[in-house]
């Protein structure tokens, strides 16, 4: 299968229609029908089910659009990343990061990385899940995250960067945002607003809750902590996040210590398959890098 047939099929099936995809090829319709029909017979089934009006997917045509998006994506960063070496660089490394730590420790990271390495070119995606980067690092699109154990993968390995705490977020007209130290049972009676149930906080939430003797109640859920927080501002629900989602200022929010301890772990992980010189100097260089204060109060 080439390339070009794999881009034509995917403007096909994403336009859901031969002369829209024509046009956006820039080409003209009755070839483009010819190179699907080629791509089919080499695959030796049927991708599209054509009628008058529009394009529908088969199971195989959906696999196609699902898997070739992914590696038309991956084929694009490769040649980038070439380009790059070619140009000078000393290597590249695909770095994820989890949550708030796109925001505080992405930056740290990267202005170590200029010193030390200066040959270095990082590539970074922020606000992921944790089953994302387990998935990436174990199929070979990321080279570090920084992500929220536990993950089940035996062929990652984990250091530990520090150990946060889960904290509640409120909106600042809650009859509890003027109190102190609060117990999770407290919470009990309110709406939560939560990460999806993939994520690794997701899951600490549940627990802590259950423990509490009570099953939270999520009316709505957020990827991202900023638009999570928002929400709570806006008086939707509480949340119960990472002590270090303080660094974000919302007007409408007030946070809460918890009384007892509900660790949220944060680590830098890779694929031990994948260590080389580089990617140990980078790691390196998480060593050096200022964790966040644990205060009692926040602000």
């Amino acid at each position: 299968m080439e390339t070009r047939h794999l881009k034509y099929f995917i403007a096909v099936a994403e336009e859901r229609h031969f002369g829209r995809a024509a046009v956006r090829l820039h080409m003209a319709q009755p070839p483009l029908s010819q190179q699907i029909r080629q791509l089919e017979d080499q695959l030796g089934t049927q991708l599209l089910v054509r009628t008058t009006r529009k394009v529908d997917l088969t199971p195989a045509g959906q696999l196609l659009l699902d898997r070739g998006r992914q590696l038309l994506h991956e084929l694009e960063a490769l040649e980038s990343d070439v380009q790059q070496v070619g140009a000078g660089a000393t290597g590249v490394l695909r770095v994820g990061f989890t949550g708030t730590a796109t925001y505080r420790l992405m930056p740290a990271v990267v202005q170590a990385a200029r010193r030390a390495l200066p040959g270095l070119r990082i590539t970074v995606q922020g606000e992921m899940l944790t089953p994302q980067m387990e998935a990436a690092l174990e199929e070979g699109r990321l080279d570090v995250a920084v992500l929220r154990p536990p993950v089940g993968s035996g062929e990652i390995a984990l250091k530990l960067l520090e150990q946060d705490q889960l904290v509640a977020a409120l909106p600042a007209d809650s009859l509890l945002a003027g109190k102190g130290p609060l117990d999770l049972a407290d919470l009990s009676s309110h709406d939560f607003i939560g990460y999806p149930g993939s994520s690794a906080v997701s899951s600490i939430v549940i627990d802590a809750c259950r423990k509490a003797g009570f099953q939270p109640r999520l009316v709505q859920e957020a990827r991202e902590t900023s638009t999570l927080l928002s929400l709570v501002a806006a008086g939707m629900g509480i949340a119960l996040v990472p002590m270090t989602a303080r660094m974000f200022s919302f007007q409408g929010v007030v946070f809460r210590p918890l009384r007892g301890l509900y660790p949220v772990d944060l680590a830098v992980a890779w694929n031990l398959g994948n260590e080389t010189p580089l990617l140990n100097s980078f790691l390196a260089l998480f060593d050096s890098l200022p964790t966040f204060p644990a205060v009692d109060e926040p602000e």
